[in-house]
């Protein structure tokens, strides 16, 4: 690039326009141009900018454009605070998907565990965490996922040492739910910023050497448990029928029980009542009873005879055939 100049006397004299201090021009718009997008700057809706003038923390930024002095003046610190970040415990996913593709390495480092009554179990789980203090999660702890997974796993360590082998099977909710409120109080004693969402246990499994036979007795228990439920089920037929038996059966004990000696109070007051009467006349009692006893005996009998007392022969005048004259 060349710019026309003359000389004292009026001859043109052709010069380099970087000669004349061109380079100036070129240095100072690089010079604004980098002071320009140092100063401007955009934040994200999920995330926040923590601002440090001469590192110390001045102020932070919310989602849109904003402006600041440029660096080494002020610096910004972009934090993802509406975001979700998790850590894998006992296992890494290298990609997620429909199919899962996981790290063939082993971390049994972290995984392997000692429960309350000393046998080992194979854990893997995963803790989700968001910052919520973005000034405390970067000025308050250092190496922060360090901190953060050592925390996790010696909470979970102390919680499973704290359960037996079984129940570290069938409380995997209730371990969840105790891990997460144990990790936070930590995190929060430390000041880290940090909120956690989640506990999850992945897998509770024994040690691959043991799981043979682990295995086995799992079996053994479910069959054990299925003999049970059929006893149980065989139980629940007979029993409730042969108390509906038994009950009958007692209820019609009962019924006959107040019958007899309804029928026993009956006889004894009818007794009384007769006793009563005989007590006024005796004779007339006597009689009376006689004569109803008589009553009762006479319609069993057959033919009836009545003679005199004072009768000799009555031989011939008797119907032994049974036929009418």
């Amino acid at each position: 690039m060349k710019v026309e100049m003359f000389d004292s006397e009026g001859n043109k004299v052709h010069r380099p326009f970087f000669g004349q201090g061109g380079w100036k021009y070129i240095v100072l718009a690089v010079i604004g141009l980098w002071i320009f997008k140092s100063c401007v700057y955009e934040v994200q809706p999920n995330e926040v900018a923590v601002i440090q003038r001469f590192g110390k923390f001045i102020r932070v930024d919310h989602p849109g454009l904003h402006f600041k002095w440029p660096r080494p003046i002020e610096k910004a610190t972009k934090v993802l605070v509406d975001y979700i970040f998790k850590e894998e415990f006992g296992f890494r996913t290298l990609r997620a998907g429909v199919r899962t593709v996981y790290a063939p390495e082993n971390y049994d480092e972290e995984s392997l565990m000692l429960t309350g009554d000393l046998n080992v179990v194979d854990i893997t789980w995963v803790v989700q965490f968001k910052i919520k203090d973005p000034v405390a999660f970067l000025f308050n702890v250092r190496n922060k996922r360090k901190n953060l997974r050592d925390v996790s796993e010696a909470v979970m360590r102390e919680i499973v040492g704290d359960y037996t082998f079984d129940e570290v099977f069938v409380k995997r909710l209730e371990i969840n739910t105790l891990a997460k409120q144990r990790l936070q109080e930590i995190l929060d004693r430390y000041s880290m910023g940090v909120l956690v969402t989640k506990v999850l246990l992945q897998d509770v499994d024994p040690p691959n050497a043991v799981k043979p036979a682990f295995n086995e007795v799992n079996a053994a228990k479910q069959e054990k448990e299925r003999m049970i439920n059929e006893a149980w089920e065989v139980y629940n037929k007979k029993i409730p029928r042969a108390k509906g038996e038994a009950e009958k059966i007692i209820q019609e004990a009962q019924g006959y029980a107040t019958e007899v000696v309804n029928r026993a109070q009956g006889d004894a007051e009818r007794f009384l009542a007769v006793l009563e009467e005989y007590n006024k006349a005796k004779d007339v009692t006597q009689k009376r009873i006689y004569i109803e006893k008589m009553q009762s005996i006479l319609k069993k009998a057959g033919v009836k005879f009545i003679i005199d007392e004072q009768e000799k022969g009555i031989l011939p005048f008797l119907n032994l055939t049974g036929k009418d004259r």
